[in-house]
């Protein structure tokens, strides 16, 4: 099959972008742009080309009256080996869309100014992120941040007067700076922890400054973490929902962790600080509370603050609970006290009076209706989907949804009956073309007595009268629920497209089940959750239209470990294992990890601490120990910028799988981390794991 992309050489109503539109606009060549691609679909079946070429509906934004609809959809080209942004907007009933910028740059963090008048973004015409505003017709191109560190977010004050936004701020000496006479020395001195984080090696943190605007400038800016060495937002993964002006604009609300090196590498402890613009003076608003503590997001009225917390610190996947304070009297209230599930996001009614929030239940992810005062949670939605964000509409709510057979989209929800219509409809007609498998929510005995929701998908054209091979999913995490999730890398679809029954448990240790469910993983690697794996697969082959002769195992990170563990324990069942950056040698992780948190709590702590029976019980079921029992062939990838679960244990369980003669191999990614970003490495990951699987699972059937 080949690709076919077609530039997006799209003519706007009122204006089209073009290179002499402005001499502060940015030069475009059309013939440079990536754009939505056309891409050849034969017999209606997904392929890994096929799913990088659907559009990514990111960052969504609603018009302050609530008449438009403001977003950036990213595409991806193949043959660049590189990805593009670029922004659109709607009207809010999904009607008259239209692109507003076609640059080769990456367009992104979109939001409205001016009361809906202009448009604000990020992007990186000079590979550094700068602030630019545009017009809501496409006109008007402008830049309006100069800065030579960049930005990597922003948001306007509700006047408009200032901006906060977020910038890197050094916070190491390089040799070369502490020894002139050796400029081009690399060696990195190092005294204590918290050196490197996921895929970088730490030289700075992130700060919040402010600064004043004006005309297209930005002066008088100001750190307000100045001289400090910490970060706000939290590394690595948070942005400016850490951070919130108050509506009167006097005062910024923001998310940090006042901790750094050995103190920061063992505690999750974050709180919410309040930066007072007139005095410079910074106060600690839930002082005491010991665990995240994220997100903060004033009332429309500015007397409450709604927020995001844990309980225990050390503990990163502690239920995220919902908090509201009173600020007149500092009064604290546990909304979702009742409510045994996660809050994922949420956002404020403009009655001052209740949230809307995003949470995940059995299975799937929804939006509820939470009451400040009653603490009753109320749910608005129903079905097989994730909800992922929610944003107040016109009498309406705006929420992004996707599920395991639909990339993320753009909805319109009725907030009485839940009834949604998709507004954006970026690949509506890709997805008309292509044949999904059939998902099926089946719950299964555990060996303990319990039911396990388990998804089961199943190939396009099933024929119940065929003998399938079947592939077991070990979803990561630890504790990230197997929900109705669409994904660029571990697409369930696109396992079943190639002929594969896919099963995916919600084994123990994942969230949306109740926080005893939750919890139990805890201290507990290789137990429980692992004969929750096998009670699946082995309810799913009963069927007969399931050869339990051609059975695989595959998934990543968590996932990855199950797989090493399983490739020891497993009985036969499977014929094929595929591991992505998963955890071989227990012991070796607990000190190559970054964050010692979450060594300390899911495995109980140090190996060397023999009084502990949890953690000795923990490295007692490493995978490396179960090595002897192999006798099945195993593939291993990882990446080796890779520093939560470094590339040398997947080398370990290649070279020990090769040192015992096992059919093995490994695909190693020296560009990529955790995850596997880059557009052909994608295709790569895709070809390799199909050619692995075809092979010990279909040839000669």
């Amino acid at each position: 099959m080949q690709i076919k992309s077609l530039l997006m050489a799209i003519v706007i109503t009122g204006s089209m972008l073009s290179c002499n539109q402005s001499t502060e606009n940015k030069e475009t060549e059309l013939s440079e742009i990536i754009g939505r691609a056309n891409p050849v679909i034969e017999n209606g079946i997904m392929t890994p080309e096929l799913l990088h070429s659907f559009g990514r509906v990111g960052g969504v934004e609603v018009s302050p009256d609530k008449t438009h609809i403001l977003y950036q959809v990213t595409y991806v080209s193949i043959s660049q080996n590189k990805t593009n942004s670029e922004l659109f907007i709607m009207k809010s009933d999904g009607t008259e869309k239209k692109q507003l910028t076609i640059t080769n740059t990456q367009e992104s963090n979109p939001q409205w100014i001016d009361n809906g008048k202009k448009i604000a973004f990020l992007s990186n015409e000079t590979d550094i992120l700068q602030i630019w505003t545009i017009n809501p017709d496409g006109g008007g191109m402008t830049q309006v941040s100069h800065l030579e560190e960049g930005i990597e977010g922003f948001t306007y004050s509700p006047d408009g007067s200032r901006v906060l936004f977020i910038q890197s701020v050094k916070n190491i000496t390089k040799p070369g700076e502490q020894y002139p006479d050796l400029p081009k020395a690399s060696g990195r001195v190092v005294d204590d922890l918290m050196y490197k984080h996921w895929d970088h090696w730490v030289e700075s943190v992130a700060h919040p400054f402010v600064a004043d605007v004006s005309g297209n400038k930005l002066t008088n800016i100001k750190d307000l973490l100045e001289g400090e060495p910490y970060e706000a937002p939290l590394a690595p993964f948070g942005g400016m929902e850490q951070l919130a002006w108050s509506p009167d604009g006097k005062s910024i609300a923001y998310t940090s962790r006042k901790k750094s090196g050995k103190a920061y590498s063992v505690s999750t402890n974050s709180d919410i600080y309040f930066y007072d613009l007139e005095s410079g003076e910074t106060r600690n608003m839930i002082k005491g509370m010991e665990g995240y503590d994220v997100n903060p997001q004033f009332s429309p009225d500015g007397r409450h603050l709604a927020w995001q917390s844990m309980e225990r610190d050390g503990y990163e996947s502690d239920k995220n609970r919902l908090f509201v304070m009173d600020l007149s009297s500092g009064e604290k209230s546990y909304i979702t006290e009742n409510f045994d599930y996660n809050t994922d996001a949420f956002v404020w009614n403009s009655d001052n009076k209740t949230l809307w929030m995003v949470a995940p239940v059995q299975g799937t992810t929804q939006l509820y209706k939470a009451d400040i005062t009653t603490k009753e949670i109320t749910p608005v939605t129903k079905g097989m989907h994730d909800y992922t964000s929610v944003a107040l509409g016109n009498g309406r709510l705006i929420a992004k949804r996707q599920s395991l057979s639909q990339p993320t989209e753009i909805y319109s929800v009725d907030i009485t009956t839940g009834e949604a219509t998709d507004l954006s409809q970026e690949n509506k007609e890709m997805l008309a073309e292509l044949k999904m498998g059939m998902v099926e929510e089946r719950w299964i005995d555990t060996s303990d007595g319990k039911k396990m929701l388990t998804w089961v998908v199943y190939p396009p054209d099933f024929d119940p009268t065929k003998k399938y091979p079947a592939l077991l999913y070990c979803q990561g995490g630890p504790q990230s629920m197997v929900s109705q999730f669409w994904s660029y890398r571990w697409n369930l679809q696109m396992m079943a497209a190639n002929g594969y029954i896919v099963v995916a448990p919600n084994r123990r240790g994942l969230p949306g089940f109740g926080q005893e469910w939750l919890e139990q993983i805890s201290g507990d690697y290789g137990g429980q959750n692992m004969k929750d794996y096998l009670s699946a697969i082995d309810a799913v082959s009963q069927e007969t239209f399931v050869d339990e002769n051609r059975l695989g195992c595959t998934g990543a990170s968590y996932g990855g470990f199950s797989v090493y563990w399983l490739a020891g324990n497993h009985d036969k069942r499977f014929r094929a294992f595929l591991s992505h950056a998963g955890i071989f040698n227990l012991e070796a992780q607990y000190l190559e990890t970054e964050e010692m948190w979450f060594a300390n709590w899911d495995m109980g702590g140090p190996y060397w601490d023999k009084s502990n029976l949890t953690a000795q019980r923990t490295y007692e079921n490493s995978p490396h120990r179960f090595v002897e029992r192999w006798d099945t062939p195993i593939m291993i990838t990882h990446g080796e910028k890779d520093y939560r679960i470094l590339a040398s244990q997947g080398m370990m369980a290649f070279n020990a799988a090769q040192l015992r003669d096992i059919p093995s191999r490994m695909l190693i990614f020296p560009d990529e981390n955790h995850w596997i970003a880059k557009p052909q490495n994608g295709i790569l990951f895709q070809r390799e794991f199909f050619r692995w699987f075809d092979h010990w699972l279909k040839e000669g059937e």
